[in-house]
Parts: structure tokens; C-alpha cells; sequence
């Protein structure tokens, strides 16, 4: 309880110098006992209190950490880049400390981070929208707005997913739950293989534009379940039925390269392309 009541007292006199630039540093007060409490009690003067300061780690990372942006995709193919984040430097933090803690002195003590590069990047984009491995096209009436409105909500949410090597797709945490607050509408969906009206009613549609687009040779289908009766946007048994709290499509991109998913609805149109690079092959049986 002594460590908790000390740790929670210095957090509460940590002094932050803010900064607007990612690249510049924050810096740390430590008064001479704050800088005592992180020794441990059971042993003599001079030994670290490693849990205690990496509470104080995990502290600062969430205080200076901006996650990264990845590059993705605007209208068609359109590349918006990516933004790098920071991180802090754990490492360099700690010796820093360190030489405060055994200086044994009031300290200003900078907190280091480090740049962290997004993963997906406009030139991985570039060469992975190159080769067109397969396409699809459903149409559905554009007069009906909600249905329309949920179409194009998670196609949107679809568009640009980029899968790696080995990585599995899963639609409904790619699309989200589909929610009133994320503008999602009542329409007709299949219940026990009657029509009912749902939030999101729409977006099997484009989950099953999504199968026909990707059943390749170098796709692993690892869920995927029909209706329990047809649907008019794919021929029968090609149709892909999701739900938030029930079904999900996924699959495995067994290719030896990363690809990535377009979607496009507009006008009574839903167009779902899959694309990779110009050296992609599938390198692994199903």
C-alpha cells in the first residue's frame, strides 16, 4: 500500500514540458525522494525496483505514443500515404533514469521516444495494386436508401484492407458492428429463412461480392456460411451471410505476397477487386 500511495504521489508531480513536434523530447522533474522510492526496501541502498519502474514505463508510453497511420486508399486506387507515430524509447529512457537514480539528485530526466513507421506504406501500395487477381459485380436497387446506405457503409469500410501473408480476413471485425451511431439503417434481412428488418440489412451483399471476388487458388475460405434461403444478388450458393452476433466470412491469403481489397458501390453497383503485385504467386496448398 506504502509503494502504491508513493507511486501514485509521483505521477502527480511529474512535471511534463509539452511539446507540438513528434521529433522533440518531453522531460521528466524527479526530486531527490521520488528518486528514493524507486529503490527496493528489502535489500540495501542502491537496487531498482524493476516493477515499480516499469509501471512508470508504461505511464509515459501512454502519456507520448501516437499510433501510425497506414497508407490506403482514396477513390480507386487513389494512394492517400501514410503518417509514422512515435513510441518511447524504452531503453534509452531507462538508462536515463538510471543515471539520475544512482546520481541521487533533483534530475531532469528527458523521456526519449522513437519513430514508429506504419506498416502498410504508399510504395507497398503502389506495387501491390499492380496485378489484378480477381473482381466481382453484384447490382442492387439504389432507390431503396436504407439498404443502399448499408451497402456502401461497409464497403467503404472494406476498401483498402490490406492482408498479409499468412493473415487471416475476418469481415465483421474489418467492417465493425454495425450500429444506428455509425449511420447504419433498418432494411430487410433473412431470419431463420423469413424477411425480417434489421440495423445493417443490406451488407450480405457485399460480404457474398467479397466471396466471388476472392475464391482464388491462393485464398483458404476459413468461415463462411449461406443463407438458409436464395438471394437474388448471386446465383445460389454463392452468397456469403454475415451477422455481429453470429456468422462472419474470413479467409487466409495463402499468396506470397500481401493483397489488398477494393470495394466500390454506387448507382445500383458493387464492384469488390482484389489486386496484388506483379511477382505474386500462391506458395502454399489450401
Amino acid at each position: 500500500m506504502f509503494i502504491c500511495f508513493l507511486l501514485t504521489l509521483f505521477l502527480n508531480c511529474i512535471i511534463f514540458i509539452p511539446t507540438d513536434v513528434k521529433s522533440e523530447q518531453k522531460t521528466i522533474f524527479l526530486q531527490q525522494e521520488e528518486l528514493k522510492s524507486y529503490a527496493l526496501t528489502e535489500w540495501e541502498q542502491g537496487y531498482i525496483n524493476w516493477n515499480k519502474l516499469d509501471e512508470l514505463l508504461e505511464q509515459l508510453q501512454s502519456e507520448v505514443s501516437e499510433p501510425p497511420k497506414n497508407a490506403t486508399l482514396g477513390e480507386g486506387l487513389q494512394i492517400i500515404e501514410e503518417d509514422s507515430g512515435v513510441s518511447l524509447d524504452r531503453a534509452a529512457f531507462t538508462i536515463n533514469f538510471l543515471e539520475a537514480f544512482y546520481k541521487g539528485e533533483d534530475s531532469s530526466i528527458q523521456v526519449p521516444k522513437k519513430t514508429v513507421y506504419a506498416r502498410v506504406d504508399k510504395e507497398m501500395l503502389k506495387e501491390i495494386t499492380r496485378k489484378k487477381l480477381g473482381s466481382y459485380t453484384t447490382f442492387y436497387n439504389s432507390t431503396n436508401k436504407e439498404r443502399s446506405t448499408n451497402i456502401m457503409l461497409s464497403a467503404k469500410a472494406m476498401h483498402g484492407t490490406v492482408i498479409f501473408p499468412g493473415e487471416v480476413f475476418s469481415f465483421n471485425k474489418t467492417v465493425g458492428e454495425r450500429t444506428e451511431k455509425r449511420g447504419y439503417k433498418k432494411a430487410p434481412v433473412i431470419v431463420k429463412g423469413e424477411f425480417a428488418e434489421d440495423i445493417g440489412g443490406g451488407i450480405c451483399q457485399v460480404s457474398s461480392t467479397l466471396f466471388n471476388a476472392v475464391d482464388l487458388r491462393g485464398i483458404q475460405m476459413i468461415e463462411r456460411f449461406t443463407h438458409s434461403r436464395s438471394v437474388p444478388y448471386v446465383p445460389p450458393g454463392r452468397d456469403a451471410t454475415v451477422s455481429w452476433w453470429g456468422p462472419d466470412f474470413s479467409f487466409k491469403n495463402l499468396y506470397n505476397e500481401p493483397i489488398v481489397i477494393t470495394a466500390r458501390a454506387a448507382y445500383g453497383s458493387l464492384t469488390v477487386e482484389v489486386f496484388s503485385s506483379e511477382t505474386v504467386e500462391h506458395f502454399q496448398d489450401k
